[in-house]
């Protein structure tokens, strides 16, 4: 089985076991994946993985598609006929333009690529950018703007909009508050720290706070090590680097989040795709990956290296991980799981994934999460061998050129995970973690018995309702504002261009008043905007009976 240590070294080349048993591509049941699974952990896992794995990814009605397709050209077509307007001078535009002057260089704003910004985008921007001003928890207050030239400029109306029910915050479990005996040491910190630290971990920005909490992190995940850094993102796209390189293979899956995109492609190593979630396209990869390895030279690839993640954050889907850890044993490879959304939220104590399967983290060979979601901060960490942190602390551009992590911010984490891990006393941080996962399932049960279609694992508290249309877009989230309720909706080219879809993010903050006032609203809305796409609406009694036994539950 490969080693940390040839993960970490570059000039170790990757030898990849050449008596593999089968190259046939036999598709993998999920209780073989198990039994494999348990086989190299070499214990039961307590059968946690072989729970049901109950994701939803319903298929509209083929006239949807169709006339998603036919709106998106009918504003294509009125997009050109507007750029025919302003070339005229009949319409003004308050894009950016090249100078007079400039007419001669290449082109800085290329028309085409502005185009769906100029025409399609604008025509809904008020949905999005909206400033808060206040707490972002389980609601929060909004400014008021209006805008008077169709969305290129906004003005604010000096009104404020109090108590928004917020759907759209990674505010997973309700640990971004301002309860002032909560955060009480957090105070203290800033009092004795301040804010900013002024230089890098190499230099003088090493504190004990920062050592505290990579070794709380490190125990909380059940691994040797952990380290730090000040930015989720950075995280990952200034860590794959370190680890891969020129002659080495990367497997990412095609929903990845950019951050790994950006840090794959760094790296400078050979990138390929794999369906989501999908074993046997990441199977045929790795199956071509050792016979026939690099190309043109065939050499073995130095490192190959399966890039996922824990939850997906636009289609709330969760990692088959039992399945990708025993491909990765069975070839050799390596595994970095990206645990931004899943850690914390998914789990019966929010240690992510892994826990949430059943598996020994040692089977993940880099773990990464991030603090700006479950724990109401900012920054995220890498975990694993203490021989892989050490590397990563000499190699890492975020951590020798990064400034390290706020004081008060690494205190927040700390006062969180202790909530969690209940080392304050307190079991406010396992009822959280539960209370999540009562808000998930129900507000999932409900709006599939509604009859909308929505994406992702039934644990997941990342829930997408699709939408489709983008003309139902803007009006969905502007009647859901009427509502007092603020909502994310999300359109190509983040999505497919026909899967436009609006994502509400649950919290453990939520009380069931809040929820039910987003139920009845989405309902009645779904029936004036006709969202209710999908094929499988429920019986009456089917849905009194679930209901009610959700609620004995």
């Amino acid at each position: 089985m490969a080693t940390t240590a040839d993960l970490v070294s570059n000039g170790n080349i990757h030898r990849h076991n050449q008596n593999i048993d089968t190259f046939k591509s036999d598709a993998y049941v999920r209780s073989g994946f198990n039994s494999h699974c348990n086989k190299h952990n070499g214990k039961a896992n307590g059968g946690l993985d072989k729970r049901p794995f109950k994701e939803s990814f319903d298929q509209a009605p083929l006239y949807v598609a169709v006339l998603t397709y036919v709106g998106f050209g009918v504003v294509t077509l009125f997009g050109y006929f507007r750029d025919f307007l302003r070339a005229c001078g009949l319409e003004k535009c308050y894009l950016a333009q090249e100078r007079e002057e400039q007419k001669d260089f290449v082109p800085l704003y290329q028309d085409f690529e502005n185009f769906y910004t100029r025409n399609l985008y604008m025509r809904v921007r008020d949905n999005w950018n909206r400033p808060i001003c206040s707490l972002p928890g389980p609601q929060f207050d909004l400014v008021e703007r209006v805008s008077d030239d169709y969305n290129w400029t906004f003005r604010n109306t000096g009104k404020i909009i109090k108590n928004v029910i917020n759907m759209g915050s990674y505010n997973y479990l309700g640990f971004a508050e301002n309860n002032a005996s909560f955060l009480t040491t957090v105070e203290d910190t800033t009092r004795q720290y301040g804010v900013g630290v002024c230089s890098t971990r190499q230099e003088m920005g090493n504190l004990d706070i920062h050592n505290e909490l990579e070794d709380l992190v490190a125990k909380f995940l059940g691994v040797e090590d952990s380290m730090t850094f000040g930015m989720g993102f950075a995280t990952n796209s200034m860590n794959i680097p370190a680890l891969v390189g020129k002659g080495c293979l990367i497997l990412s899956d095609e929903l990845n989040h950019t951050s790994l995109v950006l840090g794959a492609r760094l790296s400078g190593s050979t990138i390929r795709v794999f369906k989501h979630n999908n074993l046997q396209s990441l199977e045929k990869l790795l199956r071509d990956a050792i016979v026939h390895g690099q190309p043109r030279t065939h050499r073995p690839w130095k490192k190959i290296l399966i890039l996922v993640e824990g939850i997906y954050s636009m289609e709330g889907s969760v990692v088959r991980l039992p399945e990708i850890v025993a491909l990765k044993k069975k070839y050799k490879a390596y595994l970095y799981l990206d645990e931004a959304h899943s850690i914390g939220a998914v789990g019966q104590t929010g240690r992510g994934v892994t826990e949430y399967f059943g598996l020994d983290p040692s089977d993940v060979d880099v773990m990464m999460g991030t603090f700006t979601k479950s724990f109401g901060a900012a920054g995220g960490y890498i975990a694993g061998k203490k021989e892989l942190v050490d590397f990563l602390r000499t190699h890492s551009h975020s951590s020798v050129y990064a400034t390290s992590m706020s004081p008060p911010v690494a205190k927040q984490i700390l006062r969180v995970l202790k909530c969690i891990m209940g080392q304050d006393g307190t079991t406010v941080g396992i009822q959280r973690v539960r209370q999540l996962t009562e808000n998930v399932r129900y507000f999932r049960q409900r709006l599939q018995e509604m009859g909308f279609i929505i994406y992702g694992n039934e644990d997941s508290p990342v829930v997408p309702l699709l939408l489709y249309m983008p003309g139902k877009v803007g009006a969905f989230a502007r009647e859901m504002l009427k509502k007092n309720i603020g909502v994310v909706v999300v359109g190509f080219p983040a999505t497919p261009i026909t899967e436009s879809r609006a994502r509400f993010c649950l919290s453990a903050a939520h009380t069931r008043g809040m929820l039910d006032k987003v139920l009845n609203t989405l309902d009645d809305l779904g029936d004036c905007l006709s969202l209710k796409y999908s094929r499988h609406k429920r019986s009456i009694q089917d849905r009194t009976l679930r209901r009610n036994s959700v609620l004995n539950h």
